[in-house]
């Protein structure tokens, strides 16, 4: 393997963190060209310039390292908890800059063998769980309680089924690509989950 220099970064950087960094970086790069199979751990130490050990050093596996690259690429698209003074508002403000980097470029595909991967292993479902899912669901909890506090939605709301309902739709044509994940998708499916709860549909079931 021909190893290539790191891209330089800025000056007083340590090296680990330059290779860190550089591996990262062409994780990313071969995921968005070839997807996680043809996203090799030889591959990404010949681009970024490293020795496999060197990647092994800090990610156990190529799904742990694809996971905090696109965790990382993400990076402004991740879960802010901004109040714009509305459930509607709110909701949408989470999932359409989602939706949006789904569509600039090919990371459905990525996201798609994510879910994959977690359904045979174990420890990756944690991380992925924990890094992508479970950080939406609580900027979702939050946004539901701020309408209850404002008499927006009834107190009792089931919120858990809420956010699946919200986020169902969009995971389903992300994996199954039978329809486009648009902005007018995600802003129908918004307004479709809060007229149920207007009409109370959302509620904790009755044993």
């Amino acid at each position: 393997m021909t190893e290539r220099a790191a891209a330089p970064l800025r000056r007083g950087r340590p090296r680990s963190e330059q290779a860190r960094l550089a591996i990262l970086d062409a994780m990313t790069e071969l995921l968005l060209e070839q997807g996680l199979a043809g996203a090799s751990m030889d591959a990404v130490a010949d681009r970024a310039g490293v020795s496999k050990a060197t990647i092994y050093r800090w990610w156990s596996s190529k799904e742990t390292l694809a996971l905090e690259a696109v965790y990382r690429a993400w990076s402004d698209v991740e879960p802010q908890q901004s109040d714009t003074g509305s459930l509607r508002g709110d909701i949408r403000a989470s999932l359409l800059p989602w939706a949006r980097r789904l569509r600039e470029r090919p990371y459905g595909p990525v996201i798609a063998a994510f879910v994959t991967a977690a359904q045979s292993d174990p420890a990756f479902e944690e991380q992925y769980r924990t890094r992508f899912v479970e950080p939406r669901r609580a900027q979702g909890r939050a946004a539901f309680a701020r309408a209850a506090a404002r008499g927006e939605i009834p107190a009792d709301v089931n919120v858990e089924v809420a956010l699946d309902m919200l986020y169902g739709p969009l995971y389903h044509r992300l994996l199954h690509r039978h329809a486009p994940l648009t902005d007018r998708f995600v802003a129908e499916v918004v307004d479709a989950v809060l007229r149920g709860l207007d009409g109370q549909g959302v509620r904790p079931s009755v044993k």
